[in-house]
């Protein structure tokens, strides 16, 4: 039976140094291997158990990884095992085969975000309007698909996130908080759309998945079965579903459980 394993990667897979949650003992604390640098500094770390997990299920599955990066983000990590035919990157709106990006499939979803959503520019503008300066570090637009601010938390008004939800749900928008990011992305552009479009080419019959934040619940909805870590946004909000464990570890110790869920479940 051929399965087809999406997962998220940041705080589901990988970690960066603040997000590693090694709560043990320091002696006691798992080897760790760095899978991402940036400007000649480490990035992000999974277990070194996990690596030889992952490494095992790239030969038992097809592994997808599945990212909110662009593309230029998700190609700086450097995964353990075979190198995936198939990633999603852009949450949904780039499908890469063999590290290169499908222009079909970009097509249809420039085409449906045209259709059904308010455009990037009017989102973006009220985003610089509205936010204040003291707590925004940096606006940026991702692949001209959608836009987030870097904020310090600490100062952050909650009612201002609130407000950005409610403004941009009657745009078909959506707005995420990830650590120290502010999301807002059209509706259409899902993950899980991508991963069907990746099921249907590689003929897959059981989909499995994993995710933390908000922009993972449609994934993780659309799988035949999925787990999400003691963390993040889904774990604040006690969210869950049927088909869906809700798993108690967190930080990188959720990253290693996960693995091992799915290649109990692949094999």
């Amino acid at each position: 039976m051929a399965v087809l394993v999406a997962s998220d990667l940041d705080r589901t897979l990988i970690y960066s140094a603040a997000a590693l949650a090694l709560t043990m003992p320091d002696a006691r604390a798992p080897r760790l291997l760095c899978v991402e640098v940036h400007e000649s500094r480490p990035l992000s770390y999974m277990t070194e158990t996990a690596a030889g997990l992952l490494t095992d299920l790239g030969d038992a599955a097809v592994f997808v990884p599945t990212t909110t990066r662009t593309r230029k983000q998700y190609q700086r990590i450097n995964l353990p095992g075979p190198a995936p035919e198939y990633a999603i990157c852009a949450n949904g709106g780039h499908i890469l085969v063999d590290g290169v990006t499908d222009p079909a499939w970009h097509a249809r979803v420039l085409a449906r975000l045209a259709d059904e959503c308010a455009p990037l520019d009017e989102v973006r503008a009220y985003m610089e309007a509205t936010s204040d300066p003291s707590w925004v570090r940096k606006h940026r637009v991702a692949e001209d698909l959608f836009a987030y601010l870097v904020v310090e938390r600490e100062l952050l008004p909650e009612d201002w996130v609130k407000e950005l939800a409610v403004w941009a749900e009657n745009r078909g928008w959506t707005v995420s908080l990830q650590g120290r990011k502010i999301y807002a992305v059209p509706k259409p552009l899902t993950k899980s759309a991508a991963v069907r479009e990746i099921a249907r080419r590689t003929g897959a019959e059981l989909t499995l998945a994993a995710g933390d934040s908000l922009l993972d619940a449609d994934l993780l909805l659309a799988a035949d079965r999925g787990w999400r870590p003691g963390h993040g946004e889904l774990a604040d909000a006690g969210w869950t579903a049927p088909a869906v464990t809700a798993l108690p570890e967190r930080g990188v110790a959720a990253g290693e459980r996960i693995l091992r869920e799915f290649l109990k479940e692949s094999r």
